[in-house]
């Protein structure tokens, strides 16, 4: 690289714009972080990778690109109801472009002074493709972390916001219409713009841990399905899903209609809402325990016990009436 990765840390990775974190002992510039957390607490850790042209398209704008990275990992420490603390990043750039770098790192401080984290740490490499990787590390109290395996038969299903959103996005981005944003209609402004900068729920499942109201949770990336599926098989549980109850924003359902939409809420990826089991004790809890938070919640469904003749884990149900030709098949994402 014509510039050093140390002046290129130097110059975009320790721009944020607050204090650092108390937690912090030792941060950006040594061999390694530092940080240190109480008794009783304990640190959940999760790393994810973005590879252009398999996780998101080459023509995405550096600010996007940087606040979907910082999202998806926030996502995945919000279904394990944790708080998110420090991030270490990984960088790889094909060129070092200078207004790139500008627009990726403002975009990627600004989410993470908005949730309170620090960037302790990480990497920058040359390679053919752009490519970031963020390990992501969060605390949550010692016996409250959310998990996929403690589902129970009876609980009720909910699922945070609406569902097939992100999907919609993609597909209007597949067919060209953000090239010229001028030709947008307010609806696929909207679907485009939940595909690229999706609301991490990071105090709905902080509030869902902390005051013990589900007993399971996953953050929605692959699609409701697959991702209640992961749930289902770690729980040992089969479950009922009421399609009529499926939230479905009005612009998808301008948009696509509502067939095409709700197959988008079923299988399509990239929602980052989250999905959480509540037993019905909890179930009258949850509004009372909700309300500060302005996050909709719907409940879809119910688990059930999986019986040992059970050829399917999922039954899907519209009014009260089975329905058996449901597609379940995963939303293909570009390649």
């Amino acid at each position: 690289m014509s510039d050093s990765e140390f002046d290129i840390i130097q110059r975009y990775f320790t721009a944020s714009k607050r204090l650092p974190r108390k937690d912090v002992i030792v941060s950006v510039g040594d061999d390694c972080a530092i940080t240190e957390h109480r008794q009783n607490q304990r640190i959940a850790v999760t790393t994810d990778t973005m590879v252009e042209n398999t996780h998101f398209l080459p023509n995405i704008s550096a600010a996007d690109l940087a606040y979907k990275a910082a999202a998806t990992n926030l996502s995945d420490l919000a279904a394990m109801g944790a708080e998110p603390a420090w991030f270490s990043l990984a960088l790889t750039l094909p060129k070092v472009d200078h207004q790139w770098l500008s627009e990726f790192s403002q975009s990627f401080f600004a989410v993470l002074d908005h949730y309170n984290v620090d960037l302790i740490g990480g990497d920058t490499t040359q390679g053919a493709l752009h490519v970031i990787t963020i390990t992501a590390q969060g605390i949550v109290p010692k016996g409250k972390a959310l998990c996929r395996h403690s589902a129970r038969p009876g609980d009720w299903i909910y699922v945070s916001g609406s569902l097939g959103d992100s999907a919609g996005g993609l597909s209007l981005l597949l067919q060209g219409k953000g090239a010229a944003q001028n030709a947008l209609n307010a609806d696929q402004h909207y679907l485009i713009q939940r595909h690229l900068r999706p609301t991490p729920r990071v105090l709905l499942g902080f509030e869902l841990a902390v005051s013990s109201l589900a007993n399971a949770a996953i953050d929605i990336s692959d699609g409701f399905i697959a991702d209640l599926g992961h749930i289902l098989q770690r729980s040992h549980c089969g479950a009922v899903i009421h399609l009529d109850k499926l939230p479905l924003s009005a612009p998808l359902r301008h948009e696509f209609g509502q067939q095409q939409a709700e197959q988008f809420a079923l299988t399509g990826g990239e929602d980052y809402e989250l999905c959480f089991t509540v037993s019905d004790l909890n179930r009258a809890k949850l509004e009372r325990a909700l309300t500060h938070i302005g996050v909709a919640y719907t409940c879809v469904g119910q688990i059930r016990s999986l019986g040992t003749h059970n050829k399917n884990r999922i039954y899907f149900q519209r009014y009260g009436k089975p329905v058996e030709a449901v597609n379940t098949a995963g939303f293909e994402h570009f390649r």
